[in-house]
């Protein structure tokens, strides 16, 4: 079930569409993080100001040095001892839809551990965007039960895997590092 839901997902990402996915936290709404009107779009459902930045998903601590000019590593240590799904802003973002980055050149990145994420980033060779499903300014849904019809709408292909899953996991915690390495919690 897995392999044929990746599969149809990356084949909507590849064309520039945006999807809805489970992911290591709450569900999200996603897209190519490469592609300039992808990420647009995704600002456009939501109904959010593009100042306000997006995440991304990656499947392997690898790959963040793809996207981010010298991230330093303290960044890898943090990843490897949390305990919870952890999203790091880093400093000196690259590679990505230039919509996607914030104005101080930062973009959050977070290594999915999730089954269905993991593979769907592992498989589609790039960052995906990951934000919550839901407009901009109303209450992040938990599960799949709770997300409007109007976001359920607005996206290109909904992923049929884990849509009967009642659990109601938290938003990732967040961590901002400088490229000296100088951290602050964001979000717990």
């Amino acid at each position: 079930m897995i392999q044929e839901e990746v599969k149809k997902a990356c084949e909507v990402l590849s064309k520039g569409g945006i999807i809805l996915y489970p992911t290591d936290t709450v569900w999200g709404i996603g897209c190519d993080a490469t592609n300039p009107e992808s990420v647009k779009r995704v600002y456009e459902i939501k109904k959010r100001e593009d100042s306000k930045s997006l995440l991304v998903l990656v499947d392997n601590p690898v790959k963040i040095d793809f996207y981010v000019d010298n991230a330093p590593e303290i960044a890898f240590d943090l990843i490897e001892v949390a305990e919870k799904p952890i999203t790091v802003i880093y400093s000196n973002a690259r590679n990505l839809a230039p919509n996607l980055i914030s104005e101080d050149g930062s973009v959050g990145i977070r290594v999915t551990n999730e089954a269905f994420s993991k593979e769907l980033c592992r498989r589609f060779k790039k960052a995906i965007v990951s934000t919550s499903a839901n407009i901009s300014g109303e209450k992040t849904p938990l599960n799949f039960s709770q997300i409007s019809p109007e976001i359920l709408n607005a996206v290109d292909y909904i992923v049929d895997y884990r849509q009967d899953d009642p659990s109601e996991p938290s938003p990732s915690g967040i961590i901002k590092i400088d490229s000296g390495g100088v951290f602050k919690v964001i979000r717990e």
